[in-house]
């Protein structure tokens, strides 16, 4: 099994806010809305609030009572350049050659399955874990439904994919210093582009470093 990591590690970059900001020039109206964000992310700065109620507030207050139709609509127009010009060329190598060996390919993120999703269906990903966004019915609602897929969280996500594929041999690829305690539950754990601090935490944990381009 080959578990990658998005924001960073298949794509150059992170994905959610181009996300956001794209949507917004599309709906720049709700550009009255962002004040709303200003709060949570001095909580942020303070430590009183998380990175996923950070994620949830920007996406309610950029995308909240949008129709489902339109939320695809967007993802539709999204994907497709990222896939084209924003992924690494070493990545799209890495995952080939994982799928010419057979194995079952996961893509782990933090990133919210309002286009992970897409991106992992685009990839040929066998299953794709992130974080989930509530809807009402066919409104986005725009709070969490899930654990932000960082940290800790993830590896709850590998240990819960050991489970229940038992007798598999697990590699996994992601590229920040959050990513180093699910690879470190692997049998081989990889950090792409890593940067100083993370490759020297990384050494600790006998976790490959390497440079995609």
């Amino acid at each position: 099994m080959a578990i990658f990591d998005l924001d960073g590690t298949l794509t150059r970059h992170d994905t959610l806010l181009p996300y956001l900001s794209g949507f917004l020039r599309r709906h720049p109206q709700r550009a009255a809305r962002l004040p709303q964000v200003i709060p949570v992310l001095a909580g942020f700065a303070l430590g009183r609030a998380d990175r996923g109620e950070l994620k949830s507030s920007a996406i309610r207050a950029v995308m909240a009572g949008y129709g489902r139709a339109d939320i695809e609509r967007w993802t539709q127009e999204f994907v497709p350049p990222l896939l084209a010009r924003g992924l690494h060329a070493d990545a799209l190598a890495a995952l080939e050659a994982h799928r010419r060996a057979g194995d079952f390919l996961v893509l782990l993120s933090a990133s919210p399955d309002l286009y992970v999703p897409s991106l992992g269906r685009a990839l040929g990903f066998a299953r794709t874990l992130c974080t989930g966004v509530r809807w009402d019915g066919e409104r986005l609602d725009g709070h969490l439904t899930t654990p932000n897929r960082r940290d800790i969280e993830k590896a709850h996500c590998v240990a819960q994919l050991r489970a229940q594929h038992p007798g598999h041999r697990l590699v996994a690829y992601g590229n920040a210093a959050s990513d180093l305690e699910h690879l470190a539950l692997v049998d081989r754990g990889t950090l792409v582009n890593g940067n100083a601090m993370a490759r020297r935490a990384a050494a600790g944990l006998n976790i490959e470093c390497v440079t995609w381009r």
